[in-house]
């Protein structure tokens, strides 16, 4: 079983809108159900467990969750303050029978199921890695800047990638490495950070770059013009 974590429990402050980011409405409909639609519509996906904001479990599901009537939607659970709280809270609701864990923004609706199955795809291929990584090489120059903001150094760019998500782990190596950041209390800045720290070989797959996680209000002009032209399995450059 290959399953799927939407992450959606956070409260989406900076955007500025009552109702968070996941319910706001793009095109008529909320964002998050975009993101669900992906995950329902891809092949290599059997199994999605939702994790939402705690006090807003069953809005979210009238909202966002009930309206794809996907099948696979196999629990709508109560997140944590942290996101790693909420992924672990996640995880708690996959399947043992699940051999792939992928882990998605519920605030990227932009992903396609071709992406998500890329993503898959090319960790089963491969035996010898932990985790893939959908992001993109950095494009632009990167400043190192102290406290004051004065430039101290120019990196290498073409050493740098931008994560995104989904994020596609062995079930096993990411329930371990969950289990041990909290055992050492350790709060990583996404899922391949804690298996990266449990010697987890990850693997970068470029994705497209219009995969953004809607964050601030302008990201929300930026997603309804993309989710207008996409085409499904476009991979842009």
């Amino acid at each position: 079983m290959r399953a799927a974590i939407i992450v959606a429990g956070g409260s989406g402050e900076r955007l500025g809108r009552e109702v968070g980011k996941q319910l706001t409405r793009i095109s008529g409909r909320p964002l998050l159900s975009y993101t669900l639609e992906a995950f329902d519509r891809c092949p290599a996906v059997d199994a999605i467990v939702v994790v939402v904001h705690p006090d807003r479990i069953e809005e979210y599901r009238r909202e966002a969750v009930d309206p794809i009537g996907s099948p696979k939607v196999i629990a709508v659970v109560a997140g944590g303050d942290t996101r790693q709280q909420s992924v672990a809270a996640g995880l708690e609701a996959v399947p043992a029978s699940a051999e792939v864990v992928a882990v998605h923004d519920g605030a990227r609706p932009l992903v396609t199921p071709d992406v998500i199955a890329r993503a898959i795809g090319t960790l089963e291929a491969d035996e010898t890695l932990a985790g893939v990584v959908v992001g993109r090489p950095s494009y632009d120059t990167l400043k190192i800047v102290d406290d004051d903001g004065i430039v101290a150094g120019t990196v290498d760019r073409d050493l740098f990638w931008t994560a995104q998500t989904p994020q596609v782990f062995r079930a096993g190596v990411l329930r371990s490495a969950y289990q041990r950041s909290a055992t050492d209390g350790v709060l990583g800045t996404d899922d391949a950070s804690l298996v990266e720290r449990c010697d987890g070989t990850v693997r970068m797959l470029a994705g497209p770059r219009r995969n953004i996680k809607v964050t601030v209000l302008e990201d929300l002009a930026i997603a309804e013009a993309l989710l207008g032209v996409r085409g499904e399995g476009e991979c842009d450059g």
